[in-house]
């Protein structure tokens, strides 16, 4: 099995609410700290991911898609290229300024908050690489799922892709240090309440820096009772971005496509 300690390990661990201990609260996301910590998780991967997912799902051609939480619009990028109208939302004030500088006719990008619907509908509503868990309120998960529903047209479908968290919890690796450029990121991981957290501290541009990245744990029964909440109907399941079968204790993902 993988070492946790790659950097498409740490793609696992991604991010619920951030706190940077030097700063108050302030947003890990709105750092270039964040990118650079992430700048080598494998795009090949996740764009060949892209490419499945959409064949398997028969959207229809320059159909429209809008990726919830498109983060600097990396994905959304991509599904434009393969011929998708694309709309990326994003509560990163910052990441959404980063992405609207590759706005075409057929691809944009809003601050939006991720609980609320969007003002249209689609044939498809992705969730991608674990953004579910940016969530500060338990609530909001119910209402998250809800707003994907609202934006599905009349045969559109919803996807969810998580990291498995049973598989994390199993190679939780406690400590470890990525070096990136002159960058000495120290991790820390550990499990705490319905949480897994990432100590992050470093030395950069003259200042010391922490920050803690936290998602919620779910499992594939909770996200079941979740889509029962919402009226929604779970139509397949899968544990990888080849689509194949979800096991458990096995899977690197939970990916979930649902109406």
């Amino acid at each position: 099995m993988e070492n946790l300690t790659t950097l498409k390990r740490g793609n696992l661990l991604k991010e619920y609410m951030i706190k940077d201990t030097t700063n108050q609260f302030s947003s890990w996301y709105n750092t270039p700290y964040y990118h650079i910590l992430y700048k080598d998780i494998d795009n090949v991967e996740t764009h060949a991911f892209m490419d499945t997912l959409t064949n398997y799902l028969n959207l229809p051609e320059q159909g429209t898609i809008l990726d919830w939480g498109c983060g600097r619009g990396i994905h959304a990028m991509y599904l434009n290229k393969i011929g998708f109208d694309v709309t990326g939302v994003d509560q990163s004030e910052n990441n959404i300024a980063y992405a609207k500088k590759f706005e075409t006719q057929h691809l944009r990008f809003d601050v939006h908050n991720m609980c609320q619907p969007y003002k249209q509908q689609f044939d498809a509503v992705f969730n991608l690489f674990s953004s579910f868990g940016r969530i500060d309120r338990d609530e909001d998960y119910l209402n998250t799922i809800k707003g994907i529903k609202a934006n599905l047209n009349e045969t559109g479908f919803g996807v969810i892709d998580v990291a498995n968290t049973e598989l994390i919890i199993d190679n939780l690796l406690p400590e470890e240090i990525t070096t990136v450029g002159k960058i000495d990121f120290n991790l820390k991981h550990y499990v705490k309440h319905d949480y897994i957290l990432k100590d992050i501290t470093f030395v950069a541009d003259g200042e010391s820096h922490h920050f803690q990245e936290c998602v919620k744990m779910f499992t594939l029964k909770d996200f079941e009772t979740l889509f029962e909440q919402a009226d929604c109907y779970l139509l397949d399941v899968f544990g990888d971005y080849k689509l194949n079968k979800f096991r458990s204790q096995t899977s690197e993902r939970l990916v979930m496509i649902f109406k």
